[in-house]
């Protein structure tokens, strides 16, 4: 049984052909065309079921369209936080976030978590060992900060994420790169430290770049949010066809 799970953020698209909890081919889509782009994968094999998380909400007419891509259409947005109560989970989170934690549970059971998604923002989230959610934070991402200085500070440059960092800028550049790198690592070992215990779990568009960067072990899951999308449809096929 083939399905497809599809995760509409900020700034990219991404996707999954899944076979239970098992991904298959995985598509990635950064532009304003989302619905063309979807269609571009279903147009040869339509799915028996289409879960669509997204950032922002799904219009009546983008979902009449997905309706008649597949024989079962999961939305998964603001507008339906069922799913959410589902699973434990509190209405205010993201389905990225929530899909992340529904794969976190699933991966590290009986381990208590703690999952950084590095993109447009940085989210932290924490679970116990029972999988229980107990909380988390949201701050700006990578390169939202090297954005905001150039947009709010008009005498800064905007420059680009650096591979290499050094310890103290000596020029406005480096010192923008040194200044916004160095803070999200003394952000995220700041959290590691209040929690010693936890499995950590990266994931996100820069998830490797600051996992080179760790000295602690690290789990680095590009497709996390992909994983617990496939699990959520999985529970659904099971529970409903």
């Amino acid at each position: 049984m083939a399905n497809l799970v599809i995760e509409i953020g900020n700034t990219a698209l991404k996707a999954a052909w899944t076979d239970g909890a098992t991904l298959g081919k995985t598509f990635r889509y950064q532009g304003e065309k989302t619905m063309d782009f979807i269609l571009s994968i279903t147009e040869k094999q339509k799915p028996v079921v289409m879960a669509v998380a997204s950032a922002r909400p799904v219009s009546a007419a983008d979902e009449e369209l997905l309706r008649g891509e597949c024989l079962h259409l999961m939305i998964l947005d603001s507008g339906h936080p069922d799913y959410l109560q589902r699973y434990n989970l509190p209405e205010h989170l993201s389905y990225d976030r929530a899909s992340s934690i529904v794969a976190a549970r699933y991966l590290f059971k009986g381990k208590p978590c703690i999952i950084f998604d590095f993109g447009t923002t940085l989210t932290v989230d924490l679970l116990d060992a029972s999988g229980q959610f107990r909380g988390g934070n949201i701050s700006p991402g990578c390169r939202t900060r090297f954005k905001s200085l150039n947009r709010y500070a008009k005498a800064l440059p905007l420059v680009n994420t650096p591979q290499h960092v050094p310890q103290e800028g000596n020029s406005i550049e480096t010192s923008i790169e040194s200044g916004v790198i160095s803070g999200i690592m003394f952000e995220i070992e700041g959290y590691c430290r209040l929690h010693p215990y936890n499995v950590i779990v990266f994931t996100g568009g820069d998830a490797i770049y600051f996992a080179k960067r760790m000295k602690n072990s690290v789990f680095v899951m590009s497709n996390l949010v992909l994983v617990g999308l496939a699990l959520i449809t999985d529970d659904y096929v099971e529970k409903n066809l």
